[in-house]
């Protein structure tokens, strides 16, 4: 089976932990580890991951020195895809012993400039505040800010992904057998100039939409979004909390999730999984990623049982 696997941001980051380069290399490596076993079991694998907090710590460095100089963020999306990518890339192949070819794409992700969610910022990026700390960096920067649980953080434009324009030199990379991590952080944000051309846009994709494009224009069997919960919770927060096996696509587009969570996956497994007959996308733990593929774990979204 071919698989897009996407990396949540606890592949690189677990909750509360600093953002260091010591940090995300030990968490590539766990990933790393899980993803090895999928391709041990002889499928094919793409794997995207998200950027949220070092996007976010690369544009405060940049306002840090020379705030009239700071790059926009198709660019920073392009730094932190490279670097992530490269941790990713240099754990999977030590842990398939250089058995198998692994390479980092940086990915283009066109989007319609007229989408109203450059309107609306709605997606989280970098470290969390409290709220008068919040309001302070919002009116200092000119940011839009929101409330993600109990702290404050930025929020930017989310575009909805419409093509991924590098998607043959994709297909090219699969059919040699290579690994392929690409899209990441929703991939860089683009749009078409008038003249046919495509250029940078101040935009984060989300994720897990992207993953969803690029699985069916692949043509994949499969899409996991790996996280760190052990799938979709009924009753989450209450004593009657448990894992939902199985939803179809109706199912999943019904929950009432939140937007800065669980709810872009469950939309994501939702369209993947009814884009064709027999497609199926699943959202569990990191380390439980062989068995999502197998169906014994994970929350299962398809339209067979």
């Amino acid at each position: 089976m071919l698989i897009v696997a996407a990396l949540g941001g606890n592949a690189l980051l677990r909750r509360g932990q600093a953002l260091t380069a010591k940090n995300q290399r030990e968490n590539a490596r766990t990933a790393a580890l899980a993803l090895a076993r999928i391709l041990r079991d002889g499928h094919d694998l793409v794997i995207t991951h998200g950027n949220g907090p070092q996007v976010g710590l690369l544009a405060l460095q940049g306002l840090a020195h020379k705030p009239d100089e700071a790059y926009p963020l198709d660019i920073l999306g392009a730094e932190t895809e490279g670097m992530i990518g490269y941790l990713i890339e240099q754990e999977l192949e030590n842990a398939l012993d250089h058995d198998r070819t692994v390479a980092t794409l940086l990915t283009q992700v066109r989007v319609d400039p007229d989408d109203p969610a450059f309107a609306a910022p709605t997606k989280f990026v970098g470290p969390v505040y409290d709220e008068a700390e919040a309001r302070e960096m919002a009116e200092r920067n000119g940011w839009s800010i929101a409330q993600d649980g109990d702290r404050w953080r930025r929020v930017v434009a989310s575009p909805a992904p419409v093509e991924i324009p590098d998607l043959k030199v994709i297909r090219q990379l699969l059919d040699h057998g290579t690994v392929v991590i690409c899209a990441g952080g929703g991939g860089i944000p683009v749009v078409a100039r008038p003249d046919g051309g495509l250029t940078g846009v101040e935009a984060v994709i989300d994720k897990d939409a992207a993953s969803a494009l690029l699985a069916e224009a692949l043509g994949a069997d499969g899409l996991l979004m790996l996280t760190d919960v052990e799938g979709i919770i009924r009753d989450f927060g209450t004593e009657d909390a448990e894992r939902i096996d199985h939803l179809t696509p109706q199912e999943a587009h019904a929950l009432d999730l939140p937007d800065g969570s669980m709810g872009p996956k469950a939309a994501a497994a939702a369209r993947f999984a009814e884009s064709r007959a027999g497609r199926w996308a699943a959202i569990g733990r990191l380390g439980d990623a062989a068995g999502l593929v197998a169906g014994e774990t994970g929350t299962r979204v398809s339209a067979e049982a």
